[in-house]
């Protein structure tokens, strides 16, 4: 019989951390789980691109939103907004910010290990 892995994201792998948000990073198995908790007022190319020196996020994320509500625009300019329940699969090159005055959590179970280094 093999053994069980717990884990919990109260004491994750590592923390980044950038101006209004953090990712944090939970090691399970072969997997990789990140969450991203983001305060109102949170973008990506505002808070995220100045320290990974891209325009836009190009990471490819698979993942579903605990909380909050997020925009998500496209390189391409395709736009849509994520809300609590939504699985996501979203394809390197966008932009992303909260919308709205709550908080905005999403776990990402593809793509957390690059994010954001």
């Amino acid at each position: 019989m093999k053994d069980a892995i717990l884990r919990r994201f109260d004491r994750p792998d590592e923390t980044r951390r950038f101006e209004k948000g953090t990712f944090e990073v939970v090691k399970i198995g072969n997997l990789v789980v990140g969450r991203a908790s983001y305060d109102p007022g949170w973008k990506w190319s505002t808070h995220v691109a100045p320290s990974v020196g891209t325009k836009t996020c190009q990471v490819e994320h698979i993942g579903l939103v605990v909380s909050g509500r997020c925009r998500v625009v496209m390189d391409d300019g395709k736009a849509f907004s994520l809300g609590p329940g939504d699985l996501f699969h979203i394809a390197p090159g966008h932009d992303s910010w909260v919308e709205g005055t709550e908080p905005y959590v999403s776990l990402h179970f593809l793509g957390a290990d690059a994010y954001a280094k």
